[in-house]
């Protein structure tokens, strides 16, 4: 789902993000973490990578296996297709948020990397843009904090913030 920031008052944070609450009234909109899950499964996103790291041991890390396996997995996120449904509905939520033609940005709530698009009708950029803030999950880096918390190499869906200006 997509909610603007006064819609997403009415959902839990863990769908929308706690910063969402803050956000109400600005212009932009948040997409809820089940689109990112939808997108994983209908590409089958989680027996892929699961596959691609296979072979990787915490307890004993090979580095060098952990970077293929991170710019594989970036790869396979970049590539991996948004359901058409979704694809309208983010289309939809931009239009209406009046980001067609403005500079954006786009980023994880609490988190400050950010992916920055300026959309054209359609809005095509900002799909490119959530697929790559979607594939920053994968980079070793990413994967290594994990790994170093003892959280694992996968991760859950998690909310999007879709604001105007640049980051």
């Amino acid at each position: 789902m997509i909610y603007t920031f006064e819609e997403a008052l009415a959902q839990p944070a863990v769908r929308v993000g706690e910063e969402t609450r803050d956000l109400a009234g600005l212009p932009g909109f948040v997409i809820a973490s089940d689109l990112e899950e939808r997108f994983y499964t209908s590409n089958n996103l989680p027996e892929q990578l699961s596959a691609l790291f296979s072979g990787i041991n915490p307890r004993r890390l090979d580095e060098d296996a952990l970077e293929v396996a991170c710019a594989r997995a970036q790869e396979r996120v970049r590539g991996a297709t948004l359901l058409e449904n979704d694809i309208q509905l983010l289309y939809r939520a931009q239009a209406n948020a009046g980001l067609l033609g403005v500079p954006a940005y786009l980023r994880r709530p609490g988190r400050l990397e950010a992916e920055e698009f300026l959309s054209r009708p359609p809005g095509a950029e900002l799909l490119f843009a959530l697929k790559h803030l979607w594939a920053r999950d994968w980079t070793f880096d990413a994967v290594l904090a994990r790994l170093d918390a003892g959280t694992g190499i996968g991760l859950e869906a998690g909310p999007v913030l879709v604001l105007p200006g640049r980051a």
